[in-house]
């Protein structure tokens, strides 16, 4: 299953960083952000909880790049 998520964030290379600990979540079997849209698409491992999975996204991102959000 895939979802887009609206994001916000300040800089092309702290969306990289979001990206790649995306990524590395458990739960996650790809991830996307698109800067320029301010968007994040992430793609989930079957039989795992989006919800729950995005929550692990979000304080993931926030260890990288303290002033993001993602509107779950």
């Amino acid at each position: 299953m895939k979802k887009t998520y609206k994001i916000e964030v300040d800089c092309a290379n702290c969306a990289n960083k979001m990206e790649d600990a995306a990524c590395k979540t458990n739960g996650v079997k790809n991830a996307v952000v698109n800067f320029m849209t301010q968007k994040m698409t992430v793609e989930f491992e079957e039989g795992h909880n989006a919800k729950e999975v995005m929550e692990e996204v979000y304080k993931a991102c926030k260890r990288v790049e303290s002033d993001c959000e993602i509107e779950l």
